[in-house]
């Protein structure tokens, strides 16, 4: 039997926010079969939204991500909740203002470091895919249980991947937008049908004046509703932002979250013509994990 660090994290989590839970093990140089690591994301539903395992390849850190029902080609929260706790924890990297890591589906990203200056981390978001959708809004509004006229034409419908395949829909108002609570059977398969990861919501209107725009994701697909705090989500939605000339690239924050909830926010910019997320983390479990 093997010993393995493990840490259980909330990820962009801001003031009394909850963030999004996620867990990791930090496996160094050993490998595990793609089905062992199902097996422990399933062990972790409904305790995080993705799990993620940590290794070292040449002295270059990997991530592999899992949700509870399959392997996820990115997390952006995974991704921050990692490496916020990883660099605080090691003195070489936490003297590194950036350096770069592996993820197993979106290849090489680079990570930041501004723990210091900022208590946060940020990351390079994987280079987006422009879709487009000609999806039918009669069968959106549908699929997500509401009225078509809750749907802005304001702005476009459009699909993005910048780690995952996002549908972004407008609102028309904050209202609307955070009372919505779509069946999760119905939105997964209108997701796996439609070819869509996630789906991103999002009203101009917030309840905090200094955020540019409010959102919600949700994830059927990969096991659960709602994801309270989204990278690869709102990644999209940045470069959603910069298509439709809403925003300039300099720093903003998004809040995000239903009317259950308090809102997480999650910060975006522009860096080299890429968008970078960021956050910082918040450790609720420190342990080990034992591996047969």
């Amino acid at each position: 039997m093997k010993s393995y660090t493990y840490k259980k994290l909330d990820a962009f989590t801001s003031g009394n926010s909850l963030g999004n839970p996620a867990a990791y093990i930090d496996l160094g140089n050993d490998s595990i079969s793609d089905n062992d690591m199902l097996e422990i994301a399933k062990e972790h539903k409904g305790f995080v939204s993705e799990f993620i395992f940590v290794t070292r390849i040449k002295n270059e850190i990997k991530l592999t991500y899992y949700s509870s029902e399959c392997e996820v080609s990115f997390c952006g929260h995974g991704t921050i909740a990692t490496m916020y706790e990883l660099i605080k924890n090691d003195k070489q990297l936490l003297g590194l203002s950036e350096f770069k890591f592996l993820t197993n589906k979106k290849g090489e990203l680079t990570v930041y470091n501004r723990i210091s200056s900022e208590n946060a981390v940020f990351i390079s978001a994987p280079e987006a895919i422009y879709f487009g959708s000609k999806i039918q809004i009669k069968e959106i509004a549908k699929n997500l249980g509401i009225d078509e006229s809750i749907i802005t034409d304001q702005y476009p419908i459009d699909v993005i991947d910048a780690g995952l395949r996002t549908l972004i829909i407008p609102m028309k108002d904050l209202e609307n937008e955070i009372s919505i609570y779509p069946s999760q059977e119905e939105l997964k398969a209108f997701c796996i049908a439609n070819q869509i990861d996630i789906v991103l919501i999002f009203s101009k209107e917030t309840l905090n004046d200094a955020c540019l725009a409010h959102t919600r994701v949700f994830a059927p697909k990969f096991g659960y509703l709602e994801d309270p705090a989204t990278g690869s989500g709102n990644s999209a939605f940045g470069y959603y932002l910069l298509k439709n000339k809403i925003w300039n690239g300099e720093m903003i924050s998004i809040e995000q979250g239903g009317n259950k909830m308090i809102f997480n926010e999650v910060k975006l910019l522009v860096n080299n013509g890429n968008i970078l997320f960021g956050g910082m983390a918040s450790k609720k479990i420190d342990g080990v994990y034992y591996l047969d």
